[in-house]
């Protein structure tokens, strides 16, 4: 008769699963209401350590204070290689921007890219590359693990993500305050001049190159 799995660690594997981004212990702590984090780390030990006897196309990756359920990197390019999506360039231009400065507001994106911009959002969003979530009179756009995994990145954290876009189209790392912080809740939406935020080469859709 097979072990009982503690439901600690079934509820972990399923924030995560769902979560479609890195959780900090703090963040699957608050989300479980439990005030005490030692449960958490264990249950994330005991998750990472069954994921690694199963054969199984994911994983749990640490990364940084992270965890993500992720595939393994061996099984991306199976993954990519029944990916229908072709993105356009526009698009293209749109998604390398977001994951480049992320979390970005929408308004900088529309300050860069003009109204197209909002409708290149709704794609992403459709397409479940791009989520957005309120901030103050905006949205705040991050990527998801559907993104990481349908370039083949090794993580969905954005300081690996950047780092990926660096090495990948030949890119200066962004300082700091590329990104603007976003307004409260109420407050007009505030965006720096578009020359003043560093504009990255197009990301190209896998199996092709970066345009220029």
């Amino acid at each position: 008769m097979p072990a009982k799995v503690d439901p600690l660690v079934l509820r972990v594997e399923a924030i995560l699963f769902a979560a479609g981004k890195p959780r900090s212990v703090h963040e699957l702590a608050e989300a479980l209401d439990l005030d005490d984090h030692r449960p958490v780390q264990r249950a994330l030990k005991l998750l990472a350590r069954a994921y690694d006897g199963r054969q199984t196309a994911l994983e749990v990756r640490h990364v940084g204070d992270r965890y993500a359920l992720q595939l393994r990197t061996e099984y991306v390019e199976a993954v990519q290689a029944v990916t229908p999506v072709e993105l356009p360039p526009r698009t293209l231009k749109a998604l390398t921007l977001i994951a480049y400065h992320q979390p970005m507001l929408q308004s900088l994106l529309a300050r860069m890219l003009g109204d197209a911009a909002y409708e290149e959002v709704g794609r992403l969003r459709e397409l479940h590359l791009v989520q957005a979530d309120p901030k103050g009179a905006t949205l705040e756009l991050r990527t998801t693990k559907t993104f990481v995994e349908y370039f083949g990145i090794p993580s969905s954290h954005p300081d690996e993500i950047r780092r990926f876009l660096t090495q990948k189209l030949g890119i200066p790392s962004p300082p700091h305050s590329a990104a603007p912080e976003a307004p409260s809740a109420g407050a007009p939406s505030e965006v720096p001049p578009a020359g003043s935020v560093a504009t990255p080469p197009i990301l190209a859709s896998p199996g092709g190159d970066a345009s220029p």
